[in-house]
């Protein structure tokens, strides 16, 4: 089954939350994107019945391979897309917000396409 993009955003908030504090619970991922803790709590139980995450019983959440693997390439895709942005001209802000749009719907082409051309002009 096809991930939507709010659990896409979910599992992507999850990683990076993993990243800096190292333990997510679901009160951690409801600061992070503004949301009601009974939203985040139905949106995990989701995630969880889907295979995407584990929720251990002191509530801590850890990404199975498979929501590991789809919040890597949204995470991915977010710092190339703000980079990118940032590269052609679009203020710091803007380019994080529009990334963050981007990233769940470009396809898989375009974004290597705009990888290469990145890496090309970094060097």
């Amino acid at each position: 089954m096809a991930i939507q993009e709010s659990g896409e955003n979910y599992l992507e908030t999850i990683l990076i939350l993993e990243k800096r504090n190292g333990i997510v619970r679901s009160v951690d991922i409801a600061k992070e994107l503004h949301f009601s803790k009974p939203s985040v709590s139905r949106a995990m139980n989701v995630l969880k019945n889907d295979g995407y995450i584990e929720i251990e019983k002191g509530g801590s959440i850890h990404l199975t391979a498979e929501g590991r693997k789809i919040a890597e390439q949204i995470y991915e895709r977010h710092l190339l897309l703000t980079e990118y942005l940032i590269y052609i001209g679009v203020n710091e802000q803007t380019a994080m917000e529009d990334a963050c749009r981007m990233e769940h719907i470009i396809s898989q082409e375009t974004f290597d396409c705009l990888k290469k051309h990145l890496l090309l002009h970094k060097k």
